[in-house]
């Protein structure tokens, strides 16, 4: 492939883009009225675009049904107030094709895409999955560095070729390297058209003040009033008041360690948390995760509470 893919339009991101949490029902099919909520409550907090279908929303536990349905909901709930962004994330480049003519079908304004997984894949290949995928798509398309969920690192020099080709419209970086994100940054100065998105709770002042164009933080659920504060106050160049609220954020994020590690892994833990304290918040109407996730105990729950108590949130 000789010439790189032109996107199909500009998609300039910056701000909060919280990765909206899938309300499920009893039975663990999709809450559309509970997501309505969530995405009013979401945008009624000022946020500058939703993600959908990323890990917080639990995308890998849903059936390509519930996804689509997802899509549907916030795309036409939001109606075009805002952008959103769907995950097309799956294993092999014809499986994210599928899922990427869904999502902007579905009403998608970008989609974002991991490095593929289960085999291994070398970094040439992973320039074609994303130049193919660009090729394909009626959407502007969106990296996805997630190391810890698809075992690959996006090098930050393949980032910055494809960013420059017109390839990539943006980063969303929850890889926890922190000097690779720093070179991201750096490089992505002398592009246009190409936003770099922080998914950290904890370091989101330091990103925006580093010059990434905004913040993907999956506690922005729970307090997204707090992460649109923080943006705001760093666009202002009020530091000390941005440090006073990354830290209260931090504080807040602790409800993720409420649940009991011997009953279930962190990642199950924290979305637990997430939907518990939406629960406790009167946003959504039931707090389950997807199966086969261990749902909190009320002990756990209590500990969320007292989490949201202490952040003024209850």
């Amino acid at each position: 492939m000789n010439q790189p893919a032109p996107r199909t339009r500009p998609l300039r991101l910056s701000g909060v883009v919280p990765p909206v949490c899938t309300p499920l029902t009893p039975d663990r099919e999709v809450d559309v009225p509970s997501l309505r909520a969530l995405v009013d409550h979401l945008t009624g907090a000022g946020v500058h675009g939703l993600f959908v279908l990323g890990s917080t929303s639990e995308a890998a536990y849903l059936t390509d049904r519930q996804r689509r349905l997802v899509t549907e909901t916030v795309a036409e709930h939001t109606a075009g107030r805002l952008p959103v962004l769907a995950g097309a994330i799956d294993m092999t480049t014809p499986r994210v094709l599928d899922h990427v003519a869904t999502a902007a079908a579905a009403g998608a304004d970008a989609v974002v895409v991991t490095v593929p997984f289960y085999a291994r894949t070398h970094p040439a290949e992973i320039a074609r999955h994303y130049r193919l995928i660009a090729e394909r798509s009626p959407v502007p398309v969106i990296a996805y560095d997630i190391p810890s969920a698809v075992h690959t690192k996006l090098p930050a020099a393949l980032v910055l070729e494809l960013a420059a080709e017109g390839v990539l419209a943006g980063l969303k970086d929850s890889s926890g390297d922190l000097a690779g994100f720093r070179e991201i940054v750096t490089g992505a100065r002398a592009l246009t058209g190409f936003s770099v998105l922080t998914g950290s709770e904890l370091f989101a002042d330091a990103a925006l003040v580093l010059g990434a164009h905004g913040a993907v933080p999956g506690l922005a659920n729970v307090d997204p009033h707090g992460y649109v504060r923080l943006a705001r106050l760093v666009r202002d160049g009020d530091l000390a008041a941005a440090r006073a609220e990354q830290e209260r954020l931090c504080a807040l994020f602790g409800l993720v360690n409420a649940a009991d590690p011997a009953r279930m892994g962190g990642g199950s833990a924290a979305l637990g948390a997430f939907k518990t304290a939406l629960h406790l918040r009167g946003v959504i109407a039931c707090p389950l995760t997807a199966e086969p996730q261990i749902p909190l105990s009320a002990e756990e729950t209590a500990r969320v509470g007292k989490h949201l108590a202490a952040a003024g949130l209850l």
